[in-house]
């Protein structure tokens, strides 16, 4: 693994700048056969345990100890919601390190919220959990950037993009990635619409903040019911900094386990390749005990064709 202070896509971001236009170019033209060596797998820490199970009442080292047996190279936290010291020495005594955080209150507490104090108070969130994510060596902190029902679109765009910005020079600073998820969140695309959506307001909202510091954990199922993932992730490109993953069935309209229902996994692993990612892939389902996170991990091994 990367040091705490270096993320691995910083890492790759200033080698390639490092290496000069011509490496760049013939990166772009050269692209890998298979996504195999090029991908992390992680998975949200709410994921580890059953009701009924060990892990639901286990130790952070318990939790931690499962989700490595498992095959996952590392652990997403809720951030503000761990204690700092004791995910150090779960880190140390594991070896299993945390990659990023999920802002904790980014629901309820939004940046597109009409009252100034409460975009105060979600800004405050957000700062913490860029803190606290750097102090156990993490380097993305997940974000939910608000709710269409808090305004017209042009207002919660301009009080997101106004709130984030002032978060930017900490995220600098740290060296951690504010990673924006795209949700049902009734933003940045047509919640009413159809499966020929693009990731057009994406792509802009993420440019308009101008920082190195702010991309996508792109998640993969989310998205599936209102456009071709492969053609988001085309679109996207170099602004994808993590992935997240779930499957969808557009057939049942609903989620499924990953690699179930009918999401364009060929397609997707194509599109990863073009763009050249390689980074974390965080999955997203319903968890279990250890038998779980293990069925978890083999399913995006086959999903990734990592087998």
């Amino acid at each position: 693994m990367f040091p705490s202070n270096l993320s691995r896509r910083a890492f790759l971001q200033s080698s390639a700048i490092a290496c000069g236009s011509g490496t760049l170019l013939s990166s772009a033209t050269a692209q890998p056969a298979t996504l195999k060596g090029r991908l992390y797998k992680t998975l949200k820490i709410g994921m580890v345990g059953a009701k009924g199970s060990p892990l639901q009442t286990g130790s952070i080292v318990d939790k931690f100890n499962a989700v490595k047996a498992a095959g996952f190279d590392g652990i997403e936290l809720n951030a503000p919601g761990f204690d700092i010291e004791e995910t150090i020495r779960a880190i140390a005594e594991t070896g299993l390190p945390v990659d990023g955080t999920v802002n904790s209150s980014h629901w309820q507490i939004r940046h597109t919220d009409p009252d100034p104090a409460v975009r105060a108070k979600a800004l405050e969130s957000l700062n913490t959990a860029l803190r606290m994510t750097h102090a156990v060596g993490g380097h993305t902190a997940l974000l939910v950037i608000g709710k269409g029902g808090d305004g017209d679109e042009s207002e919660i765009w301009k009080r997101a993009i106004d709130n984030i910005r002032l978060a930017l020079p900490l995220a600098a600073e740290l060296g951690v990635y504010i990673a924006i998820e795209n949700v049902w969140n009734q933003f940045l695309y047509d919640h009413s619409g159809d499966h020929t959506q693009s990731a057009e307001k994406f792509v802009k909202f993420v440019d308009e903040l101008d920082s190195p510091w702010v991309g996508m954990q792109f998640d993969i199922g989310n998205h599936w019911k209102y456009g071709s993932m492969g053609d988001w992730i085309r679109q996207l490109g170099r602004r994808i900094v993590k992935l997240d993953l779930k499957g969808f069935s557009r057939a049942k309209d609903s989620f499924t386990k990953i690699g179930e229902g009918d999401i364009d996994w060929a397609d997707v692993r194509k599109a990863l390749l073009e763009i050249n990612y390689s980074g974390w892939a965080a999955a997203e389902v319903g968890g279990g005990d250890a038998e779980r996170l293990q069925e978890i991990s083999a399913n995006m091994d086959k999903a990734f064709g990592l087998v």
